[in-house]
């Protein structure tokens, strides 16, 4: 074992147990009888769950495609490298997932790293503010979300979307601004040299992609997150999901939920985001009225689903790939020569 895997598994360790300490806190006093509840109610909602899977993961690959295709790049080279990040993000640390999109699969989609990365910046932004958006919409229904968290939602969707309506309205003239502002601070402060090339290259993709297209782009991440929220609802009226008094759940609990979830791979934790993800799950559905058992069991049972799914997908495409790229070096060398972080 080399210096550099040791390092890397001792990196993993903080993940491991704030993962550990997040599914010990969801399903502490979890009762067996939830377990043994879950039935297939309704089967035919199986279709709305595979349907809202494929049609979120399609739409981000079609999105991606189309900051990406001034460069070049195709559509199908898009969806594979992206289903193949995902994939690797749920398996491999510190998101390999990402940094393998912006630097191994550079020459597969005819663009530099620099371009590549700027659009993975983008991206991220655009699905933080249509979160935060679903999660406003959402904030009055079931009980509610807390007051103070009502006041955090609701300052991220103006910081967020105030700050990419400046972004796209003044990509170009707020360049040398920027510059000027990080000019002026110490050189001690070297890590925020890297925010400024972050936002210096976000500004770059969209000025290149225009007003018209960012509108295009915030409705397509509009799309994808309410195809994301399908699954969920389909997978809760699959199985029966209801509040502990009975009661359907209302439209709020599917949106809070996938919000909420994604949000929860903010923190840092195994590869996949385990734990944290099913906590958020839980709370959000909480909210909702449903048991604490039902909700962890739930939000265990969709993380399964997406990573079974993304990842044998996303598996099988990269596994088809290499077999017709033979020459390539093996996948642990090309992993070792990737850089320790993002540029």
């Amino acid at each position: 074992m080399t210096r550099e895997l040791r390092m890397g598994l001792l990196k993993m360790l903080p993940g491991l147990l704030i993962s550990a300490f997040f599914l010990w806190w969801t399903f502490r006093g979890f009762k067996l009888a939830t377990l043994e509840s879950i039935r297939l109610v309704a089967p035919l909602w199986i279709v709305g769950l595979v349907a809202g899977t494929c049609a979120s993961y399609w739409l981000r690959s079609y999105r991606w495609w189309r900051m990406m295709r001034s460069a070049g790049s195709k559509l199908n080279t898009c969806f594979r490298v992206l289903i193949t990040s995902l994939a690797a993000n749920n398996i491999l640390p510190l998101r390999i997932g990402d940094v393998m999109r912006i630097f191994t699969y550079a020459p597969d989609l005819n663009a530099s790293p620099s371009v590549i990365l700027s659009t993975v910046i983008l991206e991220k932004l655009l699905d933080i503010l249509t979160l935060v958006l679903l999660l406003v919409v959402t904030v009055h229904t079931g009980k509610g979300l807390p007051p103070k968290t009502r006041v955090l939602v609701r300052t991220l969707l103006v910081i967020s979307g105030g700050g990419l309506i400046v972004m796209v309205v003044g990509a170009r003239a707020l360049v040398r601004p920027i510059k000027a502002v990080f000019a002026k601070l110490p050189p001690s402060l070297a890590k925020l040299a890297k925010i400024e090339h972050w936002l210096l290259l976000a500004l770059d993709a969209i000025r290149q992609i225009g007003i018209v297209g960012m509108v295009w782009l915030f409705c397509l991440s509009l799309v994808i997150w309410l195809c994301e929220s399908m699954l969920y609802f389909s997978a809760m009226r699959m199985i029966g999901l209801q509040a502990s008094t009975g009661a359907t759940l209302d439209w709020g609990a599917p949106l809070q939920a996938v919000s909420l979830a994604n949000f929860a791979f903010l923190v840092p934790s195994a590869p996949g985001g385990i734990g944290p993800f099913e906590w958020a799950c839980q709370n959000a559905l909480r909210l909702h009225s449903v048991s604490s058992s039902a909700a962890g069991l739930f939000g265990l049972l969709i993380h399964l689903w997406l990573l079974v799914t993304i990842t044998g997908v996303g598996g099988a495409m990269f596994f088809v790939h290499r077999l017709h790229q033979a020459r390539r070096k093996p996948l642990l060398e090309e992993i070792e020569e990737l850089p320790a972080e993002l540029p």
